[in-house]
């Protein structure tokens, strides 16, 4: 994306009746560079390389558990479903006192009641899918009354979808607006919003679309609904990170980076904390700025836990079930 390209975009009021939020900028004022697919791919299969090992190994376990959000956004979600997640978030095992808790759990607009009810008391943030999840194709006035509805029942957290439709078809101030109406309509809740990386077809577009969710206010940008085939992968992860790298260097503000979608094993977990770790620093890695949206991935830390504790496996049968 050329910065030339973007000029027209004048924020948020234009939909919200209200000025842009904080912390967004005019594309204008940032530039994109081009991305160099097979060095992204090359870069990121060498940071696969690295191991982390002995004590460290043992802290990047922790460091997973308190990065994860788990989800819950099935059409069959009850109160008990929900309360029954919220439980296993602040103690993820129960048979270990010192595993810690959970960054998030993430639930429909309508349960998001029932969640605060349930993780009160504890550090664990409620996180919900707003505004047309995982589509993002309704009104911008229903997306934006999704979203306030949701922070007034108690969300921490707001995750949105980008409308690919206007992204792909070069609408961009529109989605710029979308996103900065979807942030004024957060209050001071933080917004995820959601790239769907799978559908964008190219890392030029991820890049694209990373920076104009940043700059529109984004406090994290997030990979994938977890809907779709094509989720998280090392080369898209790096691909971000390097956005809001960039995005940082031009900007002064850091933004957060979440990675969703087919994260299962511990390896996986550690090759994408390298890659954060040496693209973004260790500033990045802390709940606060980077998440796993990854529930499947809960169980195998928790084998690997346990084998730190007691030098051999147990039983995927002996830990809780979702």
């Amino acid at each position: 994306m050329e910065a030339a390209a973007t000029n027209s975009v004048v924020g948020a009021a234009s939909l919200s009746g209200a000025a842009p939020p904080a912390g967004a900028v005019r594309l204008s004022q940032v530039s994109v560079r081009p991305v160099d697919g097979l060095a992204l791919e090359t870069r990121a299969a060498e940071l696969g390389t690295r191991s982390i090992k002995g004590a460290a190994q043992l802290a990047a376990l922790e460091l997973t558990v308190r990065c994860m959000d788990l989800t819950t956004l099935e059409g069959a979600d009850t109160p008990g479903r929900v309360r029954g997640l919220c439980g296993r978030a602040k103690h993820p095992d129960p048979e270990d006192p010192t595993c810690p808790p959970v960054a998030a759990v993430c639930v429909y607009p309508s349960l998001v009641s029932v969640a605060v009810e349930a993780t009160a008391g504890s550090t664990v943030k409620v996180a919900s899918v707003a505004g047309a999840f995982p589509s993002g194709q309704s009104s911008i006035a229903n997306r934006l009354d999704d979203i306030r509805r949701a922070v007034a029942d108690g969300a921490d957290e707001i995750d949105i979808v980008i409308d690919r439709g206007k992204f792909l078809s070069g609408r961009l101030g529109e989605c710029y607006d979308e996103i900065a109406a979807a942030k004024s309509a957060c209050g001071t809740a933080h917004l995820k919003t959601i790239l769907e990386v799978g559908e964008l077809g190219s890392f030029d577009a991820i890049r694209r679309a990373s920076m104009l969710a940043m700059a529109a206010g984004s406090d994290v940008i997030k990979t994938s609904t977890g809907k779709i085939g094509v989720s998280a992968t090392p080369p898209i992860a790096l691909c971000m990170a390097e956005a809001i790298r960039d995005f940082a260097d031009q900007t002064g503000r850091p933004v957060g980076l979440k990675l969703a979608g087919g994260i299962r094993t511990t390896k996986q977990a550690a090759h994408y904390l390298v890659i954060v770790n040496e693209t973004l620093g260790a500033a990045w890695l802390h709940p606060d700025w980077f998440r796993f949206g990854a529930s499947g991935l809960l169980n195998d830390v928790l084998l690997q836990r346990r084998f730190h504790a007691t030098g051999r496996y147990a039983r995927p049968s002996d830990l809780p079930v979702d």
